[in-house]
């Protein structure tokens, strides 16, 4: 069964809110087929692994005095997994990263690339990154195709005035 998982800002990821209580988070990443990596992960935790274990996809789901704050999603491991990751409409994970942002600036949202392979997008506070440790697909020189992780937050990180 096909998982489409959407990256929805300033909300959450597909049925995970941020807000959401570690049990509330934990149940339903369950529902979306994740287990906790720690089963006995405690009322206030400050973050929380879950793995699909079919596609190895894993949520850190990252917590601020008991409220989800942050939701951290990397890549499938497994190339055909049937998992799809969407921010307004487009493939985060399938579409190479420098389309991706194109295609997201294109829809109008502001992006700032650095050299590290973490860019953000500070209106929609998300993140997203190719730069993991897994063995992802590359060009030919090297370089990572796709992104690999993104993160959506409710922390502003656009600075104090928002810009």
């Amino acid at each position: 069964m096909a998982m489409i998982l959407e990256l929805l800002p300033d909300v959450g990821v597909a049925t995970l809110r941020l807000g959401m209580s570690a049990d509330e988070a934990v149940g339903a990443a369950r529902e979306q087929g994740c287990a906790p990596s720690d089963p006995d992960y405690g009322d206030a935790p400050g973050q929380v692994l879950c793995e699909h274990g079919e596609s190895q996809t894993e949520f850190n789901l990252g917590f601020t005095k008991g409220a989800l704050t942050d939701i951290h999603v990397y890549r499938f491991r497994i190339e055909d997994a049937d998992v799809t990751v969407v921010l307004d409409g487009v493939d985060v994970f399938r579409t190479p990263s420098e389309e991706l942002l194109e295609r997201l600036e294109e829809r109008g949202h502001m992006v700032e690339q650095n050299d590290d392979g973490v860019d953000t997008l500070p209106d929609l506070k998300v993140i997203l990154s190719n730069e993991s440790s897994f063995d992802y697909p590359t060009d030919e020189e090297g370089d990572p195709i796709y992104f690999d992780y993104a993160l959506v937050t409710s922390v502003d990180f656009r600075g104090p005035r928002g810009d």
